[in-house]
């Protein structure tokens, strides 16, 4: 019943059981309340004022709310359901206007919030649909400065900001919450449509039914006051999950881009690009809200990060995302011999592909080797999910993974593969480990602190005042910052404190604390349990769980830190090393109270792997560090420690099942010579060497 002209609008007025004004929507409250009135254009007569109270799921009402609204939970326990409520404003708007004689209409709010942040995320979050009308509305603080000039700006303006400005006698006190607000939008359209300003409305704000696919070049321009980043999303999530997570704000064409690791597993990030500034504006209010149960962070981020992620240079690949509206799917674990025909085989007539065989990409390195992953086009949801349903079912003598995709997915995918080196032979031996002169220390005395949450940005300086006068209760070499596998900081950081008690007051003292813009969490733990930690278990609530790529028998905490003689050091890149980290001359000038780095060995951070459970879980690959024959042989001289063997000495072993143990891998190499001590004689470095190879994460000691 909308039309771009229409002839009559709607005033609607609501409030939630939280935040009330410019907040409203921000907390994720339910819809209690909400007030209308249909008002003509032409006759300038109005249609009946209707109240009606909402039945929210959890009826406690914030002290904001009781004190404005003036409503109680009693009260709206006798009211009903949020579907019945719009279900009776439609029958009771098309009662109205047909008295007045009109057939058309469109919503007007004051401002944004309520039909984009209040409306359209419960009712998706309640799974079921807004009729029409709710994706056309005008706001009424835009159109009052279009017809005012010369008032408050548009954020500034509220309902007794513009009567004021007026001169409309209007006394809030008299009237019920709610109706006073909506006879007194009334009164200031009236007063718009006078002779003296005869404004019209005509261009109303829109709000998209579904977000547009599409591909993205890296030639195009992105305004970074477009562009979030979300974290915390879950593994399984798509780009239409994401969508819906900021319903009711309209995300430009092809702007939703998950993030990827370098093994090409998905980090739980996404990049998410709005039609404008308002809109982004919008999508930061909605930081902490939930996606199920987890609750979704969300930051301000920049056109080149969402570039780098979303935009590609390969027709090939521009051509296959050509096809609009497609819903993409990626497959994994094919095997290398699959031809076209095999996969369409394999998908059936109940899940066509898009244009058939060209609706099929398959992913291949440089040199046309293919890596065993696809993607696929289908024309809609339905066949997609058909597709989905085919998880894990084989296809020749392997098992097929299947997984929704994004089309900013299949660039970054298709970069990663094309970008891949060619190694012919194995990489050159890294160079021995020795020991550091001090070590991690172990135990259950719970003496450390485990901080989570930090800032990005975050470096030891600003730890040190987070920590404020506890600095000088901590170790000689206590600061532990995590990085994630690409030498970044992961948002965790562990310190060793002199003793359990002040370990346990930091805790009590920090806890929730703020460190620039983010609040951090502060545990108290023990030396085992941060060892655990970095090798890739988990510490919560719940107690230990061991990492996910080590069995419970040959699980073993770090002793030492990874470090390389000084002189060794000078051989690396400068970006090898953490961009916070202090020579030693630098430390020897201005020498801190406590010393938190080392003083004679630079530190060698060492791209480390390890096995993550994510969709799509691709092969992993140890990253070894490149040396100079001549620098690999003089460190062992000088530590006598055992060199790797030559090439010829070492395979390796690419596609393996996850869940393989040394057992399997050593009875399937039964029958050849191997190094007799255990399975890490395979690589013939020391003890500690092997742990930190086994590692799933980077860790550092400052």
């Amino acid at each position: 019943m909308t039309a771009s002209h229409s002839d009559s609008l709607v005033v609607l007025f609501g409030a939630t059981a939280g935040a009330y004004g410019a907040k409203l929507g921000s907390d994720e409250r339910e819809l209690i309340l909400l007030v209308w009135q249909v008002v003509d254009l032409h006759s300038k007569k109005v249609g009946t004022l209707h109240k009606s109270l909402v039945k929210a799921d959890n009826l406690d009402l914030s002290d904001q709310c009781r004190e404005v609204s003036g409503l109680t939970p009693e009260g709206l326990g006798k009211a009903e359901p949020l579907d019945r409520v719009l279900q009776q404003f439609s029958q009771l708007v098309s009662s109205d206007l047909k008295v007045l004689g009109r057939s058309s209409y469109t919503l007007c709010s004051d401002g944004q919030l309520l039909i984009r942040q209040v409306l359209h995320p419960e009712t998706s979050k309640k799974n079921f649909l807004l009729s029409d009308c709710f994706y056309s509305f005008y706001d009424l603080r835009k159109e009052f400065h279009t017809c005012y000039p010369s008032s408050a700006a548009v954020k500034d303006q509220t309902i007794k900001s513009m009567a004021e400005y007026l001169g409309l006698g209007t006394d809030e006190a008299e009237e019920d919450f709610g109706v006073w607000q909506v006879k007194t939008m009334v009164a200031i359209i009236f007063s718009m449509l006078s002779e003296g300003c005869n404004h019209v409305f005509t261009e109303p704000e829109t709000v998209k039914y579904k977000y547009e696919t599409g591909p993205c070049s890296k030639s195009e321009t992105v305004d970074s006051e477009t562009v979030i980043r979300a974290r915390g999303l879950p593994w399984q999530s798509s780009d239409q999950d994401i969508a819906r997570f900021f319903k009711g704000l309209n995300i430009a064409k092809g702007g939703v881009a998950l993030c990827l690791n370098s093994q090409g597993r998905r980090n739980g990030e996404a990049l998410v690009r709005f039609v404008n500034s308002e809109q982004r504006d919008l999508a930061l209010e909605r930081h902490k809200h939930h996606m199920g149960s987890r609750y979704i962070e969300v930051y301000k981020a920049t056109g080149e990060e969402f570039l780098k992620i979303a935009g590609g240079t390969s027709n090939e690949v521009a051509q296959f995302l050509s096809k609009e509206n497609q819903v993409i799917i990626r497959m994994r674990g094919l095997p290398f011999t699959a031809t076209q025909e095999d996969v369409l085989g394999f998908l059936g007539p109940e899940c066509p592909v898009t244009g058939g065989k060209e609706g099929l990409l398959f992913v291949k390195y440089p040199d046309g080797r293919p890596t065993g992953d696809a993607f696929v086009l289908f024309s809609c949801e339905e066949y997609a999910q058909n597709a989905l349903k085919k998880h894990k079912e084989i296809l020749g003598k392997r098992y097929i993974e299947l997984f929704r995709s994004t089309a900013a997915e299949v660039q970054q995918v298709l970069n990663r593969y094309m970008s891949t080196p060619l190694i012919p032979t194995l990489p050159t031996p890294i160079i021995p480990v020795i020991p550091p002169p001090y070590t991690i220390a172990t135990g259950s005395i719970r003496d450390c602190v485990r901080l989570r949450g930090l800032p990005y940005t975050a470096g030891i300086d600003d730890i040190l005042e987070f920590m404020g006068d506890a600095t000088g209760d901590i170790k000689p070499h206590g600061v532990h910052m995590v990085l994630n596998q690409q030498g970044r900081p992961s948002g965790d950081a562990f310190i060793q404190m002199k003793s359990a008690d002040k370990a346990f007051m930091v805790a009590q003292k920090c806890h929730k604390k703020m460190m620039k813009d983010r609040y951090v969490e502060v545990f108290q733990c023990s030396g085992e349990e941060m060892n655990f930690v970095l090798m890739g278990g988990t510490l919560n609530r719940s107690g230990l769980s061991p990492p996910p790529c080590l069995s419970p028998p040959a699980y073993a905490a770090f002793q030492t830190a990874a470090v390389i003689p000084a002189e060794a050091a000078a051989l690396y890149q400068p970006q090898a090393l953490l961009p916070t980290t202090r020579t030693p001359q630098a430390s020897a000038a201005a020498p801190p109270t406590v010393t938190y780095y080392p003083a004679q060995a630079a530190q060698l951070y060492m791209n480390y792997t390890a096995y993550y459970p994510s969709p799509p879980v691709s092969p992993t690959t140890v990253g070894y560090i490149a040396a100079p024959p001549g620098a690999v042989a003089a460190a062992a001289t000088a530590t006598h420690t055992p060199i790797l063997p030559q090439p010829g000495a070492l395979v390796r072993m690419q596609g393996l099942p996850y869940n393989t143990g040394m057992k399997e891998i050593l009875s399937f190499f039964q029958g050849y010579q191997y190094a007799p001590d255990d399975y890490n004689g395979l690589i013939q470095l020391s003890d500690q060497a092997r742990s930190v190879l086994q590692a799933p994460k980077e860790w550092v000691c400052l």
